[in-house]
């Protein structure tokens, strides 16, 4: 089961800000970040799509019974939290967006999980 279909939106990183947030987190590899105290799990795609994958915990739940996740992995995840704990959420808003905010093309009306 890919991370779309488990219930991941994917969020392109077409702004300087989205690349760089992008790029916070290890590519190709499930991450998580938190948003006003929920886990928000974030798989950096930046080869296929330029995107980031973002799921609440119930895709994650939904991904993993198609790939089960060992406990080194999660241990992994919290680890790498800790090490990168800055992520802004508000370059992910469709206000941050130059495109959207002047109506050239559509965007989500929030970011949230």
């Amino acid at each position: 089961m890919s991370l779309a279909l488990a219930g991941f939106t994917a969020h392109p990183a077409d702004t300087t800000a989205r690349w760089a947030m992008m790029n916070l987190l290890p590519p190709d590899t499930l991450a998580y970040r938190m948003q006003n105290g929920q886990p928000v799990l974030l798989y950096a795609d930046p080869i296929a799509c330029g995107c980031v994958y973002m799921g609440d915990k119930s895709a994650y739940a939904a991904y993993r019974a198609s790939h089960p996740v060992d406990l080194a992995q999660e241990q992994r995840m919290t680890a790498e939290i800790n090490q990168h704990p800055g992520w802004d959420w508000s370059v992910w808003a469709s206000t941050a967006d130059v495109d959207v905010v002047s109506g050239l093309r559509p965007g989500p009306s929030h970011v949230s999980y």
